[in-house]
């Protein structure tokens, strides 16, 4: 998808999901990277609405006889305002649920042409109907009373870029951003993109599949089944799950919970997708020049690159082949020794700053995977990227390298 500062067509990025999505504060997120005006249906509709109930409506406006009339009614408003808006900024970010929207038809032609000529670029929050629930009850709004419960609602019938609910605002921002051609840009003149190396090692969780939100749903999923602190993977990513559950069971459940996460985890891996070139890059590679290195087990690697359409290459490395996972060295090291080579001669592809503390402990280069944590946590890494996408493979007798794609290094114009 292009941005609208790459073309001189405007842009509208609508950002859609039921009440609890989160869609406000990616909206807000959004809007603040991309320097668009923000315009949100509630923002615009929902004082007024509010204060006509009682003195207008006996009943709340989400609420029969007339929530179906002042549903249209605020999409109206939304329209209007949005094609003048666009009109005169060249780009806005419209924030709402879009259930009718997305289902395509009438209401789908009627915000597509309100925009037009402006390109309109849909997200979509997606996730489970008890995670929104939850959320709403947290939050707390009197209005959340008056909504009728949620069903499993249908994937968009529409062109559309899907975003998991359960990430963080940054996080979700980011792959957005990245779906609209707002790349980072590579620094070309960093060293590691004149070094030949003997291999080259990718980590799997955030480098070559996208399973941020998977893990953090699965471990969600333990936490409530195992009374363990649900915040706990969001602040140890890339560490391997057993010295996690150590932390906070007894020593004799963590084989329970060892197995259950393994469960958790293998059943929600229909859910990940190939990060950007991941297929690409790895199929530029000789098998014999890399290997995969994970803190997940064989299970739930082998689970997560088939759901990428991925197939593991001869080295594949899990926590079921090291006495101390990252960021001990110890899992780059034995990759490097089963592919014969010596870590100072091999590449890194990390996301996490345990994983890039293993690399450099082993002495391998690194090249840090942006869309997991903020690039500050990166800082120890030769250079950042935001895809695979962004790199391409030289080989020959010399060794084997990854340098910047052409235009690479150069970020939204």
């Amino acid at each position: 998808m292009a941005s609208h500062c790459q073309t001189a067509r405007p842009l509208a990025v609508g950002v859609s999901g039921p009440a609890g999505s989160g869609k406000t504060t990616l909206g807000r997120h959004l809007a603040a990277a991309l320097g668009a005006p923000l315009l949100d249906l509630d923002s615009l509709t929902t004082p007024l609405l509010d204060r006509m109930h009682g003195p207008v409506f006996a009943e709340h406006w989400l609420a029969p006889p007339h929530r179906d009339t002042i549903r249209d009614a605020r999409y109206a408003a939304l329209r209007a305002t949005a094609t003048d808006v666009v009109a005169t900024a060249g780009t806005a970010v419209l924030v709402a649920p879009f259930t009718a929207e997305l289902a395509g038809g009438r209401a789908w032609r009627e915000l597509t042409e309100a925009l037009a000529p402006a390109e309109l670029q849909m997200v979509h929050l997606r996730g489970a109907p008890e995670l929104f629930a939850r959320r709403r009850a947290g939050r707390g709004a009197a209005r959340d009373s008056h909504r009728p419960a949620d069903s499993p609602s249908a994937a968009p019938a529409v062109p559309h870029t899907g975003v998991d609910a359960e990430l963080t605002p940054q996080q979700q921002c980011f792959r957005v951003r990245r779906a609209l051609g707002h790349r980072v840009p590579i620094n070309p003149d960093a060293p590691v993109f004149d070094r030949p190396f003997d291999a080259v090692l990718f980590d799997v969780d955030g480098v070559l599949v996208d399973s941020t939100a998977s893990v953090l749903r699965s471990w969600e999923r333990l936490a409530g089944d195992l009374d363990i602190p649900p915040a706990t993977v969001e602040q140890n990513h890339g560490r391997p799950a057993r010295a996690l559950l150590s932390q906070f069971l007894p020593a004799a459940r963590v084989a329970e919970g060892m197995r259950h996460i393994e469960r958790l985890e293998v059943d929600d891996a229909p859910t990940v997708t190939e990060v950007p070139g991941a297929h690409a890059l790895l199929d530029a590679l000789p098998a014999t020049r890399y290997g995969l290195v994970t803190s997940g087990t064989p299970a739930i690697a082998r689970a997560r690159l088939a759901a990428a359409g991925i197939t593991p290459p001869p080295v594949l490395v899990t926590a079921d082949d090291v006495h101390a996972g990252k960021p001990d060295p110890e899992p780059y090291r034995l990759a490097a020794q089963r592919l014969g080579v010596a870590p100072e001669r091999c590449l890194v592809v990390e996301d996490a700053p345990a994983g890039v503390a293993a690399a450099r402990a082993a002495g391998c280069a690194v090249i840090g995977m942006l869309g997991t944590v903020a690039p500050g946590e990166l800082t120890t890494a030769d250079v950042l990227v935001d895809g695979l996408d962004r790199l391409t493979v030289s080989a020959d007798e010399a060794g084997v390298g990854l340098t910047p794609t052409p235009g690479a290094n150069s970020g939204p114009g």
